[in-house]
């Protein structure tokens, strides 16, 4: 089912709090693990930290275009990200290494920003404005700010494993977030034509939906199903990942 804008703004507010106080630990701590590698080939802790704070600045940039223009739909605007991974890969680093030692702050402020603006352009799911991508609704938007976020929080989560403590009450990935991100990407494959999913367990299909897994069909059968009794979940190896 698909979750209006003002579910995803307010997944996207937990969301980031619930990061933000599982990295209030380190404090000062913060500019030593920047250097660290992270899970994601060739990316810094700082990189991904300085990424998630370009993520959500993406909302705190648009306006509302002009009545009647058609937007991109979601997964039209995610299949651009292929394209311009080394592009993203490398705004990301310039952006860590202007931030060094102050990464955190810089990026709260960021994201604070994002969410504020995204208050102003709701309620309304349907409203177009033109993203760094292209033309997409408000809700659309919004989603894509949440899959990011929910996905390199995982990220961070095997990143920083050993330094920070992410088990039970300490996991930073809120489930309501996991759930409406996971039926986003279960929304993406229908879309490519993949068939009609719905996660079982929505962590292990994202990471599956994004590469962070390797793809194998057995593991994919265990993360999501179909509404269907015959057939069971169809391969996807052609597919995945989908970002």
């Amino acid at each position: 089912m698909t979750t209006p804008l003002a579910g995803i703004s307010l997944a996207l507010t937990s969301q980031w709090a619930r990061l933000s106080r599982w990295l209030a630990p380190l404090g000062d701590d913060v500019a030593r693990v920047e250097a660290l590698p992270s899970s994601l080939p060739d990316w810094s802790v700082g990189d991904l930290i300085a990424h998630l704070g370009r993520g959500m600045s993406v909302m705190a940039d648009v306006e509302p275009l002009t009545d009647g223009t058609p937007p991109m739909t979601m997964a039209e605007y995610l299949g651009n990200y292929q394209a311009r991974a080394h592009a993203i890969a490398a705004e990301t680093r310039e952006l860590a290494e202007q931030m060094s030692g102050s990464t955190l702050p810089r990026v709260t402020t960021m994201a604070a920003a994002a969410l504020a603006h995204l208050a102003v352009l709701g309620p309304d799911d349907d409203v177009v404005v033109g993203a760094r991508r292209g033309p997409v609704t408000v809700r659309d938007l919004a989603a894509t700010r949440l899959i990011e976020l929910v996905v390199h929080t995982d990220d961070l989560v095997r990143s920083l494993d050993g330094v920070l403590d992410a088990r039970g009450p300490n996991d930073p990935i809120d489930p309501t977030a996991a759930r409406i991100v996971a039926d986003e990407l279960c929304d993406i494959v229908a879309t490519r034509g993949g068939g009609t999913l719905i996660a079982r367990k929505p962590l292990a299909w994202i990471r599956l939906a994004t590469g962070r897994t390797p793809y194998n069909v057995d593991d994919l059968a265990l993360a999501v199903e179909t509404p269907y009794t015959a057939g069971g979940v169809p391969d996807l190896g052609r597919m995945l990942p989908l970002l």
